[in-house]
């Protein structure tokens, strides 16, 4: 899951930690914002357009609370799951 950022953006800014590269692009010709974000262990990626009145720099800084408020698929699932209660079987309690 790979996208081609278009030739005419600038790299204005760009941080890596934990495996997470970040980078705050500039379009040349009509002057939008956008941030990528590269996930270097997983290989999945997402763009993110910076919207009018958004503060292009607390995008870039939280890229993931962005996507979710835009609704952008970020490639992520967590999925939390309750144990069966079979996994207790040996667990006795005191009285």
């Amino acid at each position: 899951m790979s996208f081609q950022i278009p030739t005419a953006m600038r790299e204005l800014h760009s941080r890596v930690n934990d495996g997470l590269h970040v980078r705050l692009l500039w379009g040349e010709d009509d002057g939008h914002l956008a941030v990528s974000v590269s996930d270097i262990r997983t290989g999945r990626d997402f763009l993110l357009e910076v919207r009018e009145g958004e503060d292009a720099m607390e995008v870039f800084h939280h890229p993931y609370a962005y996507a979710a408020w835009h609704g952008v698929d970020t490639g992520t699932l967590v999925r939390f799951s309750e144990p069966e209660l079979s996994d207790y079987s040996d667990i006795s309690l005191a009285a």
